[in-house]
């Protein structure tokens, strides 16, 4: 993302995990761990709108902690449809945040894929904030967020998000009363809106 990006390796299930670390000017408030979009389709964790939430974390102060799935770049392992993945984000937890506050964000698959650790971990340790962006409710199984963390979880949907579908993180969010924030025109990857996104989640980062 930029020249004081750190490259790791972290142990993974599945074998090493390939993993960019950013992080703030001083001491950090925590670590957040951003999850990319579909393997299968291209999704690493270079995608700009990954890199977007990364900016909007440091920016607020936060290390930033991106990481690359299993079987994409420098990931061991091939494709899991979610479960392995699931997995990895939690290596990755476990090994760059083990203690300190906690911060999860994930984009597309990767918001699907971090709605089960928020699940997983919530029981665990606290999680200060959740972020996810283009949640992929028309594909996958997201799970519900626990309900004393819907103040602190912001969703952000595209209005024309033709990917998936805001009508279905509607489906998914209504049981829940789970607030969505809608970009207007927005779609999937935020083309000529990232700049937007960044401030929202800064916005939500700074509540």
């Amino acid at each position: 993302m930029n020249a004081q990006t750190e490259l790791l390796q972290a142990s993974g299930p599945a074998g090493s995990l390939e993993v960019a670390v950013d992080r703030p000017a001083g001491v950090a408030k925590g670590t957040a761990v951003i999850a990319h979009p579909h393997p299968l389709f291209g999704g690493t964790m270079n995608n700009k709108v990954v890199q977007t939430l990364a900016r909007a974390f440091v920016q607020c102060g936060w290390a930033s902690v991106r990481f690359n799935f299993r079987g994409v770049g420098a990931s061991a392992g091939v494709h899991d449809e979610g479960r392995g993945e699931l997995d990895d984000l939690l290596a990755v937890v476990d090994s760059l945040a083990p203690e300190g506050r906690l911060c999860l964000a994930g984009f597309s698959f990767g918001a699907f894929v971090t709605s089960h650790a928020v699940e997983r971990l919530h029981a665990q340790r606290t999680l200060e904030k959740v972020v996810l962006v283009g949640t992929a409710a028309s594909r996958f199984h997201v799970a519900s967020v626990p309900e004393e963390l819907h103040q602190l979880t912001l969703v952000i949907h595209g209005e024309q998000d033709d990917t998936v579908p805001l009508s279905s993180v509607m489906d998914w969010a209504r049981p829940q009363t789970l607030p969505v924030l809608v970009v207007p025109a927005g779609g999937h990857f935020f083309h000529g809106q990232l700049p937007l996104l960044r401030d929202l989640v800064t916005r939500h980062l700074g509540e």
